[in-house]
């Protein structure tokens, strides 16, 4: 398993690993997806395998329409052009991408570059006057985050992080039992992700590029989650990293597990790891009630269970929900569903806080103010 993407993919199996359009029909038909009178016009910066993901999922998309790619790579730029019917005149590479200014057809980038890179990238875009959607996690931490957010205010456009599981209908009826009342007085909040890296030479396993390990990675599902599940926003943080395999995990983070504490009272118990698999759980728990989701972060299907049995969201491809959901909220004005770079900013703070423990014994860390 070479990356948390071949991992993520293997997860997906039965329906959720494909396109809506090798669905079966009774499947498809489950989405009619929002509408507006215009599309929202998306080039993607990134054309690894995650970026590729997004375009296949866009083929299903109501609203947002793929047309234009960013790439360091030549021969990644012409298969784009035949593969997805892009225009040479909206493909760029990253030293011409500031001339995406002056394309009245590209309205949002959407960011899947290696994880350190988004800083600058989100900049560059920013002052382009485009619109900015960023995969997770933002950046390298909550200082370059408010850089981001500060640009993109100033440019006035948009600024937006790519939470899928926002628009994921599973986590959604977690969102609303909770909010209705439905699970009571949330007690308890377990979540972890985490899964076996691979090839020891991948991006992900270079600070310069990556910005950290598992807790970045893949960690901040959990951290998000937790997030989701109480509906506040932790003041306290410990954390603690066992690296079984210092040669590998060198320069990132192997295995972290962390605890955030609420203004309620209510502790969420995280994990994160890169050293073993089958390791995805969602669990929260109220006083009238639980709910249960694993798989809870990977691509698909997600699967859930609750006090009331077993839940039975309909299963759609998440990057096809996150675009149409993206651009329903800058078409149609609709509320943003915590997707926004201030978001991202929280989980950024916490992630800092996260390492700072680490650096620090596993001291408790407090979070006012920061």
């Amino acid at each position: 398993m070479d990356s948390r993407r071949d991992f993520l993919q293997k997860l997906t199996l039965g329906i959720g690993a494909t396109a809506l359009s090798d669905l079966p029909a009774t499947a498809r038909e489950l989405y009619s997806g929002p509408k507006a009178d215009k599309q929202l016009h998306v080039a993607i910066m990134g054309l690894g395998s995650y970026g590729t993901r997004v375009a296949e999922a866009m083929k299903d998309c109501k609203m947002a329409t793929l047309v234009g790619a960013v790439s360091g790579t030549p021969a990644k730029l012409e298969d784009w052009k035949k593969k997805y019917n892009i225009p040479e005149k909206n493909t760029y590479n990253y030293d011409t991408v500031s001339d995406i200014k002056d394309n009245p057809d590209i309205d949002i980038v959407y960011i899947t570059t290696p994880n350190s890179l988004h800083h600058k990238h989100v900049l560059q875009i920013a002052a382009a006057g485009k619109h900015v959607l960023c995969e997770k996690p933002v950046a390298d931490n909550a200082k370059q985050t408010r850089e981001m957010i500060a640009a993109c205010e100033k440019a006035g456009v948009k600024f937006y992080i790519g939470y899928r599981m926002h628009f994921e209908p599973h986590t959604r009826e977690l969102i609303r039992m909770r909010e209705a009342g439905e699970l009571g007085k949330i007690m308890h909040v377990n979540n972890y992700m985490g899964f076996k890296s691979g090839d020891p030479n991948q991006w992900r396993l270079k600070k310069a590029l990556a910005g950290g390990g598992a807790m970045m990675d893949v960690g901040i599902y959990a951290l998000n989650g937790a997030r989701y599940c109480t509906g506040e926003e932790p003041i306290w943080v410990t954390a603690q990293e066992t690296k079984t395999d210092p040669v590998k995990f060198k320069e990132v983070d192997e295995t972290i597990m962390f605890q955030l504490g609420f203004p309620s009272g209510v502790v969420a118990s995280c994990g994160t790891t890169y050293n073993f698999n089958n390791y995805e759980r969602l669990y929260v728990i109220g006083e009238k009630g639980f709910v249960e989701l694993s798989p809870a972060f990977s691509y698909g299907p997600i699967k859930g269970r609750t006090h009331n049995g077993p839940m039975n969201q309909p299963v759609i491809t998440h990057q096809t929900l996150q675009m149409d959901g993206i651009a329903d909220i800058i078409l149609n004005n609709k509320p943003d569903p915590n997707v926004s770079g201030a978001e991202g900013l929280k989980d950024m703070i916490v992630v800092d806080a996260v390492y700072e423990s680490i650096r620090k014994g596993g001291a408790k860390i407090m979070l006012a103010g920061k």
